[in-house]
């Protein structure tokens, strides 16, 4: 049996991007440096991908009742989220089998942005 888990969205500014870069030690200017990340052919800043399967775990955290909980997590990264000035949303949606297993989906302005994301609860 599956339970279809309420999406949820994320807003990503370049704010969060500067203080993930600051608590992941991830600097690389094409996270926070419009011209560099244009320079490189991307079409703006984008997100860590790091960044974006951290806001799918804490999707979960909060459909499962705290921290803790996820024994595993997984997911390929096939979109960047660019982040424009003014920001962007997130939105994670998700479906969970009696096995405790998570299956999610994250999607940026309806473009998939994570694929085979999956996630698998402790007992």
């Amino acid at each position: 049996m599956t339970t279809e888990l309420a999406p949820q969205t994320f807003r990503v500014t370049r704010e969060a991007l500067v203080a993930y870069a600051a608590a992941s030690g991830d600097h690389n200017p094409i996270h926070q440096d419009e011209s560099v990340a244009l320079a490189v052919g991307l079409p703006g800043v984008i997100a860590h991908g790091m960044y974006t399967l951290a806001l799918a775990a804490r999707y979960v955290d909060e459909h499962v009742g705290g921290r803790g909980r996820i024994a595993s997590i997984g997911a390929k990264f096939t979109k960047p989220v660019v982040v424009p000035v003014e920001g962007v949303d997130v939105v994670v949606s998700g479906t969970q089998k009696d096995d405790g297993t998570i299956t999610l989906t994250a999607t940026c302005d309806d473009v998939k942005v994570l694929g085979a994301c999956k996630v698998t609860l402790r007992a």
